[in-house]
């Protein structure tokens, strides 16, 4: 008797505990449609999403909706399943990616903000590259010299169009600037003095207690060093059509999936079209842009410049951003993805100057 009261108590449990766990299952499995819903996600994408996530050995679905590193080994999982299965062209797959990357920058985005930014005059860095509204005379180049104290020193104020016996001192002045990885800011404020700082011709001007935050990335930019090849644009053509000849040498500086950074020869003029060609993951990609801003450097006579992105195929941003979240292995080789013409050696430097003359002559 006693034997079988033992049995039943142990069955009885038994089925408690398994009606326990599937009654937890399925309420994480509701929490995890319903926080997949919020985030945008279609009702197909989160099928898909359970799949990986069930392969991934996910104990708590819904937590890849609040944690980037679980959110992470999903779609690390996805981007490795499409480089195995050669399912890269399939336009399906390409979007249901493409919307997880923009759920992971999302959460990439939020978790940096708040940790990056900076509220006052006194937090911005040295080395900073600024520039300096005069109310109705124009635009100046400058560059943070020295930050301590009551005062933010910055080089003179540099306009190649106006004069540089301009008087400084006393003069209300708004700066903008752009920190990288983080914002726009801009502040008003006023030149205290004339000084040489660092042996540098300088100005002091008063700090400010309130910045005002602006124009707040659009994306994720990461380092990027890498040779690429640069053509001037023809919008009669296809702009994103490959190259198979070589262009203008260039060096990437960095890359995001709405533009890129480079340097080269010459001097560059806002404005410009431009496409940059070079490789990911031995794959050839095509960013045709229009130069935003240009840094020139006369010693060297080098430009650093800033590109903004036409709208990419979906296949080529799932590309790049695979670079810019550290998806991919390491490339053995730094190749460029077509053949370099033996004219365009390593040891040729090409003015940007030059060579746009040869292309219209």
């Amino acid at each position: 008797m006693v034997y079988f009261i033992l049995l039943a108590a142990f069955f009885l449990t038994l089925v408690y505990f398994l009606t326990r766990t599937r009654k937890e299952s399925s309420g994480n499995w509701i929490q995890f449609f319903a926080k997949g819903k919020e985030a945008g996600f279609t009702i197909k994408d989160m099928e898909q999403l359970r799949r990986v996530i069930s392969n991934c050995n996910i104990k708590e679905p819904v937590s890849i909706f609040k944690s980037k590193k679980q959110f992470e080994i999903v779609i690390r999982s996805v981007v490795n399943a499409i480089r195995l299965s050669g399912e890269s062209s399939e336009p399906a797959v390409q979007h249901f990616l493409s919307r997880l990357f923009d759920y992971f920058r999302k959460i990439e985005m939020t978790a940096t903000e708040n940790k990056i930014r900076i509220t006052n005059s006194r937090q911005i860095s040295e080395g900073q590259i600024i520039r300096i509204l005069v109310s109705g005379t124009g635009v100046f180049k400058s560059e943070v010299v020295k930050n301590v104290g009551n005062y933010l020193t910055v080089t003179r104020p540099v306009n190649n169009k106006l004069s540089a016996s301009m008087q400084w001192v006393s003069r209300k002045v708004s700066i903008y600037f752009w920190r990288e990885d983080d914002a726009g800011y801009v502040f008003d404020t006023e030149v205290a003095d004339e000084v040489f700082s660092k042996g540098i011709s300088s100005l002091k001007v008063e700090h400010n207690d309130s910045l005002f935050r602006t124009q707040k990335r659009k994306s994720m930019r990461v380092k990027f060093k890498k040779a690429a090849f640069l053509y001037l644009v023809d919008d009669t053509d296809n702009p994103h059509k490959l190259e198979t000849s070589a262009g203008l040498r260039c060096m990437l500086e960095d890359i995001s999936d709405s533009g890129c950074a480079f340097k080269v020869l010459g001097e560059v003029a806002v404005g410009l079209r431009f496409k940059v060609q070079f490789s990911v993951d031995r794959v050839p990609i095509c960013i045709p842009a229009t130069v935003r801003s240009v840094d020139y450097f006369q010693e060297t006579n080098t430009s650093l410049v800033h590109m903004e992105a036409d709208p990419l195929p979906v296949v080529t941003r799932n590309r790049i951003l695979c670079e810019v979240f550290n998806l991919l292995p390491e490339e053995d080789e730094d190749e460029l993805p077509f053949r370099v013409l033996e004219e365009e050696t390593e040891t040729r430097q090409t003015n940007l100057v030059d060579h746009m003359e040869s292309l219209n002559a």
